[in-house]
């Protein structure tokens, strides 16, 4: 898949699951100045026209946090409805990357396991969760926060 919207409107998105110690995630908030700010996700970003999922993901979180991917894994994709656009979610595991991970946009960035702990998380965000419980063996809820399920009303 490449460009920066599919034929039925759809924006595709590369999405970045970086897998540190102990099997710790990174989830990042969302900046001040783009919608949802405050929210919590996985790094990523819109794919430029003619650009692939690995070329985008290694842009944005570059761009984003100021690192270079090594070994990234396709993993899962994802279709959201956000009240503001229909987004493809290519998720991809980063096993390895070079550098130190810095906050280029003024977000927080917080190493997570289930059940997660920051709050509130963006819908989106939410199938991966699930994904890391079936895939470790997880039962339980994947947030720790009543109100990180919360619907979005912007």
């Amino acid at each position: 898949m490449s460009g920066d919207a599919a034929d039925d409107g759809v924006v595709e998105v590369a999405v970045g699951v970086l897998i540190g110690e102990r099997r710790r995630f990174l989830l990042t908030s969302r900046p001040a100045r783009k919608v949802y700010a405050g929210w919590w996700e996985f790094p990523g970003g819109k794919l430029e026209r003619g650009e692939t999922v690995e070329a985008a993901l290694a842009r944005e979180l570059h761009e984003e946090l100021g690192i270079d991917v090594v070994d990234v894994v396709p993993w899962h994709v994802a279709r959201v409805d956000y009240a503001h656009a229909r987004v493809r979610l290519h998720f991809c595991k980063v096993l390895a990357w070079r550098g130190a991970i810095a906050m280029r946009e003024g977000q927080a960035m917080a190493w997570q396991s289930l059940p997660v702990t920051v709050a509130p998380v963006l819908p989106g965000t939410l199938p991966v969760l699930d994904w890391f419980a079936a895939e470790r063996g997880y039962v339980g809820p994947t947030c720790a926060a009543a109100e990180v399920t919360a619907t979005l009303r912007r």
